[in-house]
């Protein structure tokens, strides 16, 4: 969603108390700096505009807040249960076999044990096949490649969901 004006939803995210703009920035990354920077900046007067500071956020995080915000994910394969948002952005492995299931679990400890965090990918739209085989890829990186991979695909998982807050129907 790109705009030259402030939409209804974006005039919705600005008029938020501040708790409860923290508190949905934070549903969208667990990093408490991002969300923070997010929330000082305000009111956004376009969408490409809260984007942008997004991506400055994400590009400014120290490991220990990229840290912070991989930890609000949860595993590929298994989305938090009773959470619509990890639920969603993981469908392409809903439908997925069990012997898929089963090697990206195996896959999605391998990478942990060697990265020390959990596999980060911008889920959204892609199948269970295609983030195997982004795993499978992956795990051969070198950490500090790995980590700058991950921010990308943080980045691309903040926009998404920060559309999703500012969508013109959204509830308030």
């Amino acid at each position: 969603m790109t705009s030259s004006t402030t939409s209804g939803g974006l005039a919705r995210f600005n008029a938020l108390e501040e708790h409860a703009a923290y508190a949905a920035l934070h549903e969208a990354c667990a990093s408490a700096a991002w969300a923070n920077r997010l929330l000082t900046r305000r009111p956004y007067t376009t969408t490409d505009e809260l984007f942008a500071e997004s991506d400055a956020a994400t590009a400014g995080l120290i490991d220990a807040d990229l840290d912070e915000a991989m930890a609000g994910h949860p595993p590929i394969g298994r989305p938090k249960p009773g959470d619509p948002t990890s639920s969603r952005e993981q469908r392409g492995m809903a439908g997925a076999s069990e012997e898929l299931k089963a090697e990206m679990l195996e896959l999605n400890l391998a990478y942990q044990e060697k990265f020390g965090h959990v596999f980060l990918i911008c889920a959204t739209g892609r199948t269970g096949e295609q983030m195997r085989d982004a795993v499978r890829e992956r795990i051969g990186n070198a950490p500090g490649q790995e980590r700058e991979i991950v921010r990308t695909e943080l980045g691309k998982i903040n926009r998404i969901r920060l559309a999703r807050l500012v969508e013109e129907d959204a509830p308030a």
